[in-house]
């Protein structure tokens, strides 16, 4: 499997600052943040499915505008997983015809350009020999992570959570394991924000990090555009071994 980085930051500004969204080979999208909006229109029209970790904006707002952009010129629907939690919410506030129109209606229920396909945490689901599987994530709304497996080698992403002891009882049993990419969203001087947000800053992420009995090449997503030197000089003060390196955009993993 190839993952490319689309968008790993908190939030915009500048060049390089997009909201998350990874891109697994040709086909599958990791969220949908602003980060879709840097492919071409022939790759998107490549992508077949789109595995959502939770309904925060910076994480799904690019499949409206993804849709409207490759929706009539694909033989099929683009498929979106998510928890039933997560879905409902896409239906209630964004594809509501108020704030988007809904997709799974469009051209008609029939033949639409937008499905969805309930996953449960713990789900596994396989696609042409890849493996992708929900983690449990700890966020002030519903969420997962995801657990990326091509046979050979395995990535995870934990999505945006805060502690999280459900999630390493399964990542520590995960025998190929090559590449966490973990959230820390605040620096320690927000870290009141960061509990009541239920995201990471760099004590917290210690903590988390300690859990971790596998060896695994460690990167940090969604820091906030402008505490990116902050944030990550706590990480370099932290008694982890080997350090976490940032995650950038176009970064790419294979496994």
């Amino acid at each position: 499997m190839r993952l490319r980085v689309l968008g790993c930051s908190g939030s915009i500004g500048g060049r390089h600052n997009r909201t998350t969204s990874f891109l697994v080979d040709e086909d599958i999208l990791i969220d949908a943040g602003t980060g879709v909006g840097d492919l071409s229109l022939a790759e998107m029209m490549l992508v077949d499915h789109i595995f959502v970790t939770h309904s925060h904006l910076d994480h799904v707002d690019s499949i409206a505008f993804f849709l409207d952009s490759v929706g009539a010129l694909r033989p099929k629907p683009v498929t979106v997983y998510a928890t039933g939690p997560t879905i409902e919410i896409l239906k209630r506030n964004l594809f509501n015809w108020d704030i988007w129109p809904d997709f799974t209606a469009i051209p008609t229920p029939e033949e639409p350009w937008l499905r969805y396909r309930q996953i449960e945490v713990g789900e596994v689901i396989a696609l042409g020999g890849r493996r992708i599987t929900a983690l449990p994530a700890v966020h002030t709304v519903p969420a997962v992570g995801y657990l990326l497996d091509s046979g050979k080698g395995s990535l995870v992403f934990t999505g945006d959570t805060g502690p999280n002891d459900a999630l390493w009882s399964v990542v520590n049993r995960i025998e190929n394991l090559r590449f966490l990419i973990i959230e820390t969203a605040f620096s320690d001087k927000d870290r009141r924000l960061a509990e009541l947000a239920l995201h990471l800053c760099p004590s917290l992420l210690g903590g988390e990090l300690a859990k971790l009995e596998r060896p695994a090449e460690i990167y940090i997503t969604h820091l906030k555009p402008s505490e990116i030197e902050l944030t990550m000089l706590e990480i370099e003060e932290l008694p982890v071994d080997p350090k976490p390196r940032l995650l950038q955009n176009n970064h790419v993993f294979e496994f």
